[in-house]
Parts: C-alpha cells; sequence; structure tokens
C-alpha cells in the first residue's frame, strides 16, 4: 500500500467532544498582573476577550479619570467600539456595571487568579500522589477555589 492509499484509508479524525475520551481544553495563559498596551482598536478588543477569560479582578481605567475593579462575566461586541460593551461585578458593591469599549482608556489584571494551577489534571495527579503516599480518607471533592 503507497502513502496514497493510506491517506484514503484512514479513517477521519472524530472531533465531536462527546465521542472522544478526552476533549481539547482550553489553555490559559498567565495574565495575572499584565497591564497591556491598547495603542489601538484591536488591542483594546484583544485585551478585553482576554479578560472575559480571566477568572479574577480586572482594573479598568475610564477616560473620565475614574477606575473600576470587578469581575467580568459578559460582553457583546458591536462592529464599533461605542457599540461594544463589557458587564462586570464590581468588586465593592452587588450591582452590574455595563462599561462601552469606546469608554476605556487603560486596564489591568489586578486580581488574583482564583484557578490558576487548579486544573482538572493536576486535581487528579495530586490525588494520586497522597492516595500512593498512604493517606487516608480521600474523597474525590474538588478542593476550594479560594
Amino acid at each position: 500500500m503507497n502513502a496514497q492509499d493510506a491517506s484514503k484509508s484512514a479513517a477521519p479524525m472524530d472531533t465531536n467532544p462527546d465521542k472522544l475520551e478526552v476533549a481539547p481544553g482550553t489553555v490559559h495563559e498567565g495574565i495575572e498582573g499584565w497591564i497591556p498596551d491598547l495603542a489601538n482598536e484591536d488591542d483594546l478588543r484583544v485585551a478585553l476577550e482576554k479578560a472575559f477569560d480571566y477568572r479574577g479582578d480586572i482594573t479598568l481605567t475610564l477616560k473620565d479619570g475614574s477606575k473600576v475593579e470587578g469581575y467580568i462575566f459578559d460582553r457583546v461586541t458591536g462592529p464599533s467600539l461605542s457599540t461594544s460593551f463589557v458587564r462586570l461585578l464590581p468588586k465593592d458593591s452587588n450591582q452590574r456595571l455595563k462599561v462601552c469599549y469606546a469608554d476605556i482608556s487603560a486596564m489591568a489584571f489586578t486580581g488574583r487568579d482564583t484557578a490558576a494551577g487548579k486544573s482538572f489534571e493536576a486535581w487528579i495527579r495530586k490525588y494520586w500522589e497522597k492516595k500512593a503516599a498512604g493517606e487516608g480518607n480521600l474523597n474525590l471533592q474538588p478542593e476550594s477555589l479560594d
């Protein structure tokens, strides 16, 4: 069988996560403490997408000089900065704020990434290390994110 015949007979790779034994996950960047350079619209959009995926607080500096620190839980991206916004839970209140992209002059990833190093693989590795060390009363309860 030549290479051409082998490629025809090879089954296509199934990428349906329900059929895979292990589905590919998301790789989270270590961006805690990062202060992105927001030189243009694309830089702002990229930084806000990363902020949406971040599992800690973000500090936004608005064009009026005020600062808002909180967790970004939603965003809507429109064709322009004035039609795009993020929604966040401020660190010091229970209200939900909506901030227009066009009002943001700077941002910083100031909060601790609460899930850093707490992947499923890391959890399983710790579990098996404890079991191998002979620790008793092991259970399959998740660790606290605090």
